[in-house]
Formats: structure tokens, sequence, C-alpha cells
């Protein structure tokens, strides 16, 4: 199912993957891939398939502007799935080839113009202004061990603030609810939702009230077994606080 918004069409195609299309053609995803989710390979956890989309396998190579947020959703393959030849790349500077423990090209040898952010970069690329953002797990938060330790320290990842169109979109990576996203101008929040190793459903939509944006999509749940989550309990949450939702779902 598509998601028209203010002129953009928005997909969740699985995991962290979305596709924003503008009115004139230009295509941005964010972080695209992982899980078989574009190479059709993608199952459901569990024994009963939870809400996600159904998977991709084909090339559609359209994309103008391809972000990525940091190792854990950095797929090569996926990129070179849905990027078009003269694409730019946005990678954040932390992502190394060296440290994921997956077959994936070094982000130097990519066939695209690459650009690396870091937390707090601004760029213009494909008619797009892109803006990264720190993102991370608080070593004193909710996803801490015992021992401090998190997922996604401060340093791993970033978040990426978007203007398509004259549209803000925010896709805030893998983070906890930080509160200075609450202070972002977002129009579209595509809301991290699954829990254990990020915001969960309730921090997610207690930061959607904070934010106030126009509307709220969820996306990365129920792709994997530590990311699954009540959608549906999140919506009525959300649109409970006032604040427009919609869900992206088969």
């Amino acid at each position: 199912m598509t998601i028209r918004h203010d002129g953009l069409l928005v997909d969740w195609l699985g995991y962290a993957t979305t596709r924003i299309e503008a009115p004139d053609g230009t295509v941005v995803y964010l972080d695209p891939g992982r899980y078989g989710v574009l190479s059709g390979e993608w199952t459901p956890p569990g024994e009963e398939a939870p809400p996600h989309p159904a998977p991709q396998d084909d090339y559609p190579k359209d994309g103008d502007l391809v972000c990525v947020t940091h190792d854990h959703h950095y797929d090569t393959d996926a990129i070179q799935r849905v990027a078009k030849q003269e694409a730019t790349v946005v990678v954040y500077e932390g992502v190394d080839a060296a440290n994921i423990d997956r077959d994936v090209t070094p982000v130097d040898e990519l066939p695209y113009e690459v650009v690396r952010v870091t937390g707090e970069d601004h760029l213009s690329a494909a008619g797009v202004e892109c803006w990264s953002v720190p993102a991370y797990n608080d070593p004193d938060g909710p996803r801490a061990g015992p021992d401090g330790s998190v997922t996604h320290p401060p340093g791993f990842g970033c978040g990426f603030l978007l203007s398509v169109a004259d549209v803000t979109v925010f896709w805030p990576g893998d983070s906890d609810a930080l509160d200075g996203f609450a202070e972002l101008d977002v129009s579209l929040f595509l809301a991290n939702i699954g829990g254990t190793v990020v915001s969960d459903r309730r921090e997610a939509a207690a930061l959607a009230e904070r934010m106030d944006p126009d509307l709220v999509l969820p996306v990365h749940y129920n792709t994997i077994d530590i990311l699954t989550t009540d959608s549906g309990a999140f919506g009525a949450d959300v649109a409970g606080r006032g604040v427009p939702v919609v869900l992206d779902e088969n």
C-alpha cells in the first residue's frame, strides 16, 4: 500500500526500508534492505505472520538519493537494487564494512557518488535537503544493560531529516526516543516502534505527541523476533493523542 502525504508517495517496504517519491519523480530510499525484504527471501518471525509488507524481489534502480544510518542497515546488494547509476548515496561516517559480519562492499568502493556524514551535517542532493542528526541508545536509558552497555551507542549511527518537495520527513534510525527529536519541525514522522534495541511503541507514541507532526507512519517492526510489536495498539495510542497516524502493512 502506498501512503500519500502532501504530494509525496511513501512506501514502507520492510525492516527499515522506506521509499519516498516526490511529485517531480525524485525518489529517496532510507536504509534499504536486510533480512531479504528486497530480495524476496524474507520470512515472518514466529508461527503466525505479523503485519508487515510482503518481500520484494526486483531491481527498480529508481533511487536518486539513498541514505544509510548505521552498520546494521548497510546492505550493498539492496543499495544496488534501488539506486540509479547516477544516484547519491549518503552514509553515516561510522559505517565500516570491516565491522560488519555480512558480505558487503566497502563504502568507498560503491559505484555511486558517496557522501559521508557526521551526526550533525547538512547537504543538498537530487533536489533534496538532508540533515543528519545524532541517534543512539542512551547508556542511562531504557535500552541499557546493567553495565550501561547498549546496542547503538552514541556515535554508532545517525537519523535523517529530509526536505522532499518542501515536505519534511524524519527517520530517527535505530535510537531511543530522544528529547531532541521533539524539537524538529517534522511533517511526516517515520516512527521506530520495534522496541528491545530501539524505542518501543509507547515511547514512540509519546514522542509523536511532543513532536506533533502532520502524519505518523511506523516502520522497522515485525521483521525479526526482537522487533515484534502491536502496531494496531500503537496506531490507537497515537490517534488518541490527537496525532494523525497511518499503517502501511499487508
